[in-house]
């Protein structure tokens, strides 16, 4: 199946700030993140989509992957 794919803005590193998720097929915008935080190893958000959804993404640093859940 591969790993959920994220588009994230990278400036100084990457994955600053996640822009777009693909989630069961469609590419959703995210129109707000709402919230971050930092976990060894890599970094979480808590974005809001311009439908309305939120999910947790989580960037993974050591294998390079996000993870996207429902929270």
């Amino acid at each position: 199946m591969g790993s959920p794919l994220v588009e994230a803005h990278s400036g100084y590193t990457y994955g600053e700030r996640p822009i777009a998720l693909h989630w069961e097929g469609s590419r959703l915008l995210i129109s707000e993140v709402e919230a971050r935080w930092r976990v060894p190893g890599g970094n979480c958000f808590r974005v809001r989509t311009e439908d309305d959804r939120i999910f947790e993404l989580t960037y993974d640093r050591s294998s390079d992957e996000w993870r996207i859940s429902l929270p």
